[in-house]
This record gives structure tokens, sequence and C-alpha cells, in this order.
């Protein structure tokens, strides 16, 4: 019996540590990555070097010096592009690369991405509704979900209501469904509790929440 509590005691204590280890380990590979292509061993911390190398000796200060000079760079082209030279500068770096075989290609997808990442209007997940979806009906399997839109779509004559439903434990993946009407109801709860519900795995549902889904 005594064994028992122990145990249950222990694994509460893993829990509790689980997603601050989750955290160190994600930082800790985002700083091996960085280190292993940006470092002072890595080819581009050796041009780094050798462009600081131009106005100090000492190589640790060489490098540090070749990182500064690459984010002051970094910092002018970004007030560049934000004038009305972006568009002609963009223009250019497409004639050079976008003939070039499979680079061209890369960049066109690469560019594509960016230009959704910087659109002012994109889709912010505090915009989205929170809402139950029933696979089957109001009987069968429920699942959180979101819904970007409230305009339904007509489908075979039938609306359907688009809803994403996220991962656990990373919410910001996922699937886009397209579901019929009468299987989607409000979930009345923010997106901070649905994203919390998703990331502990179910561990950490909020109170109250299941009297939503019948709501």
């Amino acid at each position: 019996m005594h064994a028992n509590i122990h145990l249950a005691r222990l694994a509460a204590g893993f829990i509790a540590l689980l997603p601050l280890g989750l955290t160190l380990g994600l930082v800790a590979w985002l700083a091996s990555f960085v280190a292993k292509f940006l470092g002072p061993g890595s080819t581009v911390g050796n041009l780094l070097a050798n462009l600081g190398f131009q106005f100090v000796a000492q190589p640790a200060a060489a490098y540090a010096l070749g990182i500064l000079i690459l984010l002051a760079a970094i910092y002018v082209l970004g007030m560049i592009v934000r004038t009305r030279l972006r568009g002609r500068i963009m223009s250019l770096v497409e004639a050079i690369v976008g003939p070039i075989p499979v680079v061209g290609r890369l960049y066109d997808v690469a560019s594509k991405f960016v230009a959704l990442l910087d659109r002012k209007d994109a889709a912010n997940l505090d915009t989205m509704t929170t809402v139950w979806c029933f696979f089957g009906g109001e009987d069968g399997v429920a699942a959180l979900a979101l819904m970007p839109n409230p305009e339904p779509v007509m489908l075979g004559g039938k609306p359907y209501r688009a809803v994403l439903i996220p991962t656990a434990p990373v919410p910001f993946g996922g699937a886009l469904l397209y579901v019929p009407e009468e299987w989607v109801k409000p979930a009345g709860i923010g997106v901070d509790r649905l994203t919390s519900t998703y990331v502990s795995m179910g561990i950490s549902t909020p109170s109250g929440l299941g009297d939503t889904a019948k709501a």
C-alpha cells in the first residue's frame, strides 16, 4: 500500500518536471544546431571570423566582431526592403537565382512560404473559434478543435464546417477537416485553454471542460 503511494508521488513528480525537461531539451537542441552551423568551427563561423580579422587579430574577438558586422548588414538590409526599393531588390534576386536549376525552385518555394508569414492579414489563432467536433454525431467521438471561418462550405448541397484538429502535445500542427455542420458545437472556452489541454496531452484538462461538450 505504502509502496503504491510512493510510486504515485514519484510519477506525479516526473509529470510535473516533464514540461520543464522538454523545454530545456528543446533549447539545448536548438543551441547545438546553431553552434553546428554558425559556431566558431563551422564554415559560416570561419567566414565571420575572417571578416573580423580585418579589424582585430584575436580569434574570439574577430568571430564576435564578424557576427556584429553581419547583424548590422542585416539591419541595413531590413531598412532598405521596408522602402520602395523592396520590389526592385526582390526582382533582381529572382532574376539572378531563378534560372539556376534546383536552386531557383527552392528559392521560389521559400519566398512563397516567407510571404505567407509576412502577410499582415494572416489568420491569427486568437480570432478562431473553439468548438467541439462530434465525429458521427452527438454520440460519436468528440474532439476539441478550432474553427477558422464561421462561414459554411456547401458540399453536395449540405453545409460543412472547416475545423482544425490540433495534435498533442504540439498543437501548432494538425489536420484541416470539413465536417457536417451538425457535428460542430461551440466549446465556450478560449484558445489558451484548448492549447493547454493539448500540450498536457489531456492530463491537465481544465475543470468544467466536459460540461461545454453537451451544452
